[in-house]
């Protein structure tokens, strides 16, 4: 099982993502993850295993990623142990595709 949740707009997507996901994290505890994109920049994938508040500290809340668009997902252990390998999003090694399910 897993929460998922998305963001396009004017605002500051990381913040709003995790506010998202905490609604969502019963879904979901054993790791969470978040992909920002700033505009032509590459995207940046910040992940942490256990719950969505150690990604929300390893982010300062989301306040340290830029960027207006981007996926967020937390992540019920069904398959693979929890760990930040294993945690969403996942993505191409030269990051043009980045997807969570």
């Amino acid at each position: 099982m897993c929460g998922i949740v998305g963001y396009i707009g004017n605002r500051q997507a990381a913040p709003i993502l995790l506010e998202g996901l905490s609604k969502l994290e019963y879904r979901g505890y054993d790791s969470a993850g978040l992909a920002v994109r700033d505009g032509e920049a590459e995207p940046v994938i910040v992940k942490a295993k256990g719950r969505l508040k150690i990604l929300a500290e390893k982010t300062d809340d989301g306040l340290s990623l830029p960027g207006n668009c981007g996926i967020g997902h937390t992540r019920w252990a069904t398959h693979g142990e929890p760990s930040e390998g294993n945690a969403h999003p996942h993505c191409t090694d030269d990051r043009s595709i980045i997807g969570v399910h």
